[in-house]
Order: structure tokens, then sequence, then C-alpha cells
């Protein structure tokens, strides 16, 4: 169980490009649809992707469902083989045809992509970027040529549209260190991939580790502070320390707090969070970085359970990254 692979959420940019990048390789034609600008009540924002093949395979969401059917039955039947803009929810029938929110509506940029040697080098450009956390902008002309360039690593992610051209700023996907195995950590595991949030869970003490029975939630034996430095120190990472024991928890919070990740949480009582915080201090952690902290975690809802306290940790989580995402760092 040592060195285990990440769990990954299922809808992520990440997750949707690696399936671009594999039906590509099988031989595919695939169309990548991007919402490039929503009006009034949208289910997913603009810069989500639906990926579809010409087998009818699909990957990610831009509505949550409403659309996807339409899409997938528009592309078997008349895939375009250039960039095309295609509009929901002008009319008072394609609200009531698919569902969309009352006012709401979607536009979409609907780029396809051939089995050629640009084509895959792109994509693997693209894909190889976001998995080396490294943020980028696409340009995608109505023309049909796409090109990738750095972005400043505060860019604020999202897409950009003027009739002609879309600017998609990419962020690396938010990824999670849950130090500690156990019944809050499956639960905000789960929760977490639900909700698009890669996750590692790590464990390195024998007796947690030889009792885990969550097969498809592998465990890292690795120390905390070595993974920490090793796959957790960019701002796009999030830290919970949630073992009850801080033999461990301390060590992952003294390396996580002097790092610029997003988000650094650990379980307990007030009065434990009140002792934690000025034992890291002994540690040399200085105050205010100690006050980046958030402790106890999650947001102050009455939970008890180990899937209630996942769920304020999740909600806790996504506020956070929103935040990240809507809010450039100076």
């Amino acid at each position: 169980m040592s060195d285990a692979a990440p769990a990954r959420g299922a809808g992520g940019h990440e997750s949707v490009i690696g399936d671009v990048l594999l039906w590509l390789k099988q031989g595919r034609r695939v169309w990548l649809c991007t919402i490039v600008e929503t009006w009034g009540s949208s289910p997913r924002p603009a810069g989500s992707w639906l990926a579809v093949s010409d087998t009818g395979q699909w990957s990610g969401s831009v509505s949550g469902g409403c659309l996807e059917e339409d899409l997938l039955r528009r592309m078997a039947e008349e895939g375009s083989d250039y960039p095309v803009v295609s509009d929901y929810g002008i009319t008072d029938s394609d609200r009531d045809d698919f569902r969309l929110p009352c006012g709401g509506r979607i536009r979409l940029l609907v780029e396809p992509f051939g089995h050629s040697n640009f084509a895959i080098e792109h994509v693997n450009r693209l894909a190889k970027a976001l998995q080396n956390r490294v943020p980028v902008v696409r340009r995608v002309s109505l023309q049909g040529a796409a090109t990738l360039e750095p972005a400043a690593t505060n860019a604020r992610p999202g897409a950009r549209f003027n009739g002609e051209e879309l600017l998609h700023t990419l962020q690396p996907e938010c990824r999670l260190l849950l130090i500690g195995a156990g019944e809050v950590a499956r639960y905000v595991a789960e929760f977490a991939m639900a909700a698009d949030f890669t996750v590692t869970l790590c464990e390195p003490r024998d007796v947690f580790a030889s009792g885990w029975g969550h097969d498809h939630l592998p465990l890292d034996r690795r120390l905390p502070d070595d993974l920490i430095v090793e796959s957790f120190s960019d701002p796009w990472c999030g830290v919970l320390a949630l073992a009850h024991d801080p033999r461990i928890d301390d060590m992952g919070l003294l390396a996580a707090l002097q790092s610029p990740a997003f988000y650094v949480g650990a379980m307990g009582s007030k009065q434990t969070s009140e002792a934690r915080r000025e034992r890291l201090e002994l540690l040399g952690v200085e105050p205010t970085s100690a006050k980046r902290l958030r402790a106890p975690i999650g947001i102050n809802i009455p939970s008890k359970t180990p899937a209630e306290i996942a769920i304020s940790i999740v909600a806790d989580l996504i506020e956070a990254r929103h935040h990240l995402r809507t809010t450039p760092s100076v």
C-alpha cells in the first residue's frame, strides 16, 4: 500500500482531457464542448468541458444532464469538422426541451479533434501541463487554430469568448492530502472526489494501515511531511490533519503551514485546536502562519457522525476553492 496513486474526481479538466487523449490514440474522432458564456441560472460555470467520442463515449459535464443527451446525439449525427458555436436556452422551446433553469442560457464552443499528429500533440501537451501543475491558456479560433501558452500562477481561471476566439485559462486541479485513515477520512475522500478534488490518503501507522478495508481508496504509507514537500506544496493543494494523533498530524501541519497551500485544516475541538496552535508555534511556526490553520475544521453545523463531519469539511473546501478560483493572489 505504499506510494499509492491518488484517487481522482470524475469530472475535472485533467480527467476529461485524459479521456480525450486516450480516445485520440485509439483512432477516435472527438468533440470537446466548452461553455464559453452563460446567462441567468446555469448549473455549470464557463470553462466547463464535455468531451464526446464518435462511438458515443463521453466525459465531463456542461449542464448536469439536461443538454448532454442532445449533444451526444448531434455529435454522432452531424459532428462538425470545424469549431462551431451552439446556443441553448434562447427560446421557450429550448427551456422546455432541455429543462434549463428558469431564464438560463448556455453558449458552447464545440471543437473537433481528428486523429492527427497535431491534435494528439496539442492534447498531450495540455494533459502534461495539467499533470505537472502548470497553469495554461488555450486559444481556439473558429477557423480551427488552437494554441497553448503558459499562464500566470495567479491568473483567474475561466473562459472568455469574443465571437471569434476563445481564451480558456486553466489552473491545476485542487488536490488534497488527508492525513490519517479513519471513518472521517473515508467519507471526506469520497465526498471530495465527487466534488472533483484529487485525493491522497496518508497513513504511516502500521496498525491503521493494516486494518484499512477500502481498496478503492488506497493509502500512501510515506510520512506526511515528505509527501507535502514532494507533491502538496503549491497553491492548489489542501492538507487535512484527520488522524487525531499529534505525532503525525503536527508533522504534516508544520510542513503545510510553510507552503502556499490554499487550505490547511485539522480535526479537533476548540480546546484541542488552541493547544495545537500553541504547540505549533513552540515548534517554530510563525503566529501569522499558525492563524492560517482552519481548526476546528469544517463549517459550523451540528455535525456528529463521521459522514456529517465530512460534509461540513467538504463544504468548507468547496468554499475555499471557489475563493481561490475567483480571487487572484497579489
